[in-house]
């Protein structure tokens, strides 16, 4: 390689020779030499720098088999922090995660996959013993107007964004078992900023989960993930979503999803405040459970995907931090203990690449730097069965 180089730096010194005194051919090796080594080291150092290695397989020690988290590593480009955030879930007690497998990100040109971040997140998850569940969504320029939002996507491209589905599905068919299609239809911003449609996403359920099914029987396919919201009919901004809800099942959902995701807010109420129609807390969860029943689909499961409480000093739907690890760790007994419908709660949210420099700061269990928290100390406590509450 280095005498094919130096071949080429020889032809071109032979054509700057005829302007400037000649080069020793030695020194043309030389520069030769250098210069190779010199770009090998830059790529060798690129491609290894975001490489570390999966270490040997493990399992999750946790006394409660539901708990989970959502780690948010879409937009953590570094393999060692990769592999430490899910190695810190690991060690906390969680055997579940969801993540976010933007449709943009790796599919950025049609039919042209990049699945390099996605390998990474997946392989190093199922080193560390965690359940994925992948949640798809996020719209690429190519299969979306011009200019608009990113997660505005016309019913004629729900089959495109099938595609992206099966193709994930198919490379991750024995690692990935449940995929979420969609985030937060119920609002107007995860709708693309147009009208809520519960009717419309029920088409692309129809659409895409045939196409995952064709590809992956196996993989469960998750429905809903609605943000609850107490908006009143008409709301440009959103639809409640026990509303939206029973419009999916009026629009045909029942045989196209196999598990429902529910979103799980606490907010200032204490796990344990009952549900009701006109509040939001973490036991609002039932009221969506009774429309399942009341709709036929009382034999499937749902999964909390998002849920939990915040401790910022200053946001009004906070809590304490103390009152956080306590309604933390009630949520996963009420989950584990009464609610034998659902699978799992996948807690908002375990760790951001970096600082938000908001109240979503608040929503972490562990700091950008992988600093845990108390939450996450207590969190650990609970799973080995050492908790104590005060």
């Amino acid at each position: 390689m280095i005498g094919r180089f130096t071949s080429y730096l020889r032809r071109k010194s032979d054509a700057f020779n005829r302007i400037t005194p000649p080069w020793p051919p030695r020194a043309v090796e030389l520069v030769g030499a250098l210069l190779l080594c010199t770009v090998f080291g830059l790529t060798y150092r690129s491609y290894f720098r975001n490489w570390v290695p999966l270490g040997p397989q493990r399992t999750v020690a946790t006394i409660n088999p539901k708990m989970g988290v959502h780690t948010r590593l879409t937009d953590e480009p570094d393999a060692a922090k990769i592999k430490r955030s899910l190695e810190m879930v690991r060690e906390m007690g969680a055997p579940w995660i969801v993540e976010y497998f933007p449709w943009a990100y790796y599919e950025p040109k049609r039919g042209q996959y990049e699945w390099s971040h996605p390998d990474l997140v997946i392989d190093h998850a199922n080193r560390q013993g965690l359940t994925v569940i992948a949640r798809l969504g996020y719209v690429p320029e190519w299969a979306r107007p011009e200019d608009s939002h990113h997660l505005y996507l016309e019913e004629e491209n729900y089959a495109a964004f099938g595609r992206y589905a099966v193709e994930f599905v198919r490379r991750y068919r024995d690692k990935v078992g449940y995929l979420i299609i969609w985030n937060e239809p119920n609002l107007s911003l995860e709708w693309g900023f147009r009208p809520v449609d519960p009717a419309s996403y029920v088409k692309m359920l129809k659409v895409v989960y045939p196409m995952v099914k064709a590809a992956a029987p196996e993989v469960q396919v998750l429905a809903g993930a609605l943000a609850p919201t107490l908006d009143p009919p008409g709301s440009e901004w959103s639809m409640n979503d026990l509303d939206y809800l029973q419009r999916m099942y009026d629009a045909g959902a029942a045989g196209y999803f196999d598990i429902l995701a529910v979103h799980a807010y606490g907010l200032g109420f204490d796990a344990d405040e009952p549900a009701g129609e006109s509040v939001i807390n973490f036991r609002r969860a039932e009221l969506l459970r009774e429309i399942m029943v009341r709709n036929g689909d009382g034999g499937k499961k749902a999964m909390i995907t998002e849920g939990g409480w915040n401790d910022h000093p200053r946001w009004t739907r906070a809590v304490r931090p103390a009152g956080r690890i306590l309604n933390t760790v009630r949520a996963y007994e009420i989950a584990h203990a009464e609610w034998p419908w659902l699978e799992n709660v996948c807690l908002w949210v375990f760790r951001f690449p970096w600082d938000q420099k908001s109240y979503q700061d608040y929503f972490t269990f562990v700091d950008t730097d992988f600093e845990p928290k108390a939450i996450y100390l207590e969190l650990q406590r609970y799973a080995q069965g050492r908790f104590e509450a005060p």
